[in-house]
């Protein structure tokens, strides 16, 4: 699948520094920023800061130390956000029309500190 990354979407615009974000944590390969339409009382989103427009995107193109930058982040940000811990957490990323992607910026939300329910209902 081609993937084509528009470098004007709205996380692309967060990472240039043109739109405010209200950062959690920031690395050389990523940031993480709490989520203007938060769904739970703890709702961050997780970026990469390359060009990558959904997961399997990331997963086949980023660099091996983006990849492990990523996956540490967000483990440094679930334990600094008391989401590690037996009541767990829910990690979400959409991917595409039928996955109702709506920024194409690969993006995983993390949401916590309640019970969230059923991610999908039975079709």
């Amino acid at each position: 699948m081609p993937w084509t990354y528009d470098p004007t979407n709205i996380f692309a615009r967060i990472l240039r520094g043109e739109i405010p974000n209200k950062t959690v944590m920031e690395t050389p390969h990523t940031l993480v920023f709490h989520d203007i339409r938060h769904l739970a009382p703890v709702h961050v989103l997780v970026i990469p800061k390359g060009a990558y427009v959904s997961l399997d995107h990331f997963a086949a193109e980023a660099s091996g130390d983006e990849i492990v930058d990523f996956h540490r982040t967000l483990a440094k940000v679930c334990a600094m956000l008391d989401l590690s811990g037996p009541e767990g957490f829910r990690g979400i990323t959409n991917a595409g029309h039928h996955g109702m992607q709506e920024v194409p910026h690969y993006h995983l939300h993390i949401l916590g500190g309640r019970v969230l329910g059923r991610l999908v209902e039975p079709a």
